[in-house]
């Protein structure tokens, strides 16, 4: 079975055969993401904050933080 991925930034079909780059189907198509990282353009969700901001922390209120 040799069936054909999509490049996740051209989305050019490739090839199971090409290892070295996957999940990319060039060394180009790598760089180009690795380049998205690096300048933000990519991000990970940070989960919502268990704490309300109107909470008093250790007897303490807010605006004393």
């Amino acid at each position: 079975m040799n069936e054909a991925f999509r490049c996740p930034v051209c989305e050019r079909r490739f090839p199971r055969t090409a290892r070295q780059t996957m999940p990319f189907c060039s060394t180009r198509c790598q760089q180009i993401d690795l380049g998205r990282w690096l300048g933000e353009q990519y991000t990970v969700p940070e989960p919502p904050s268990l704490l309300d901001p109107d909470e008093f922390v250790d007897g303490v209120p807010p605006d004393q933080w």
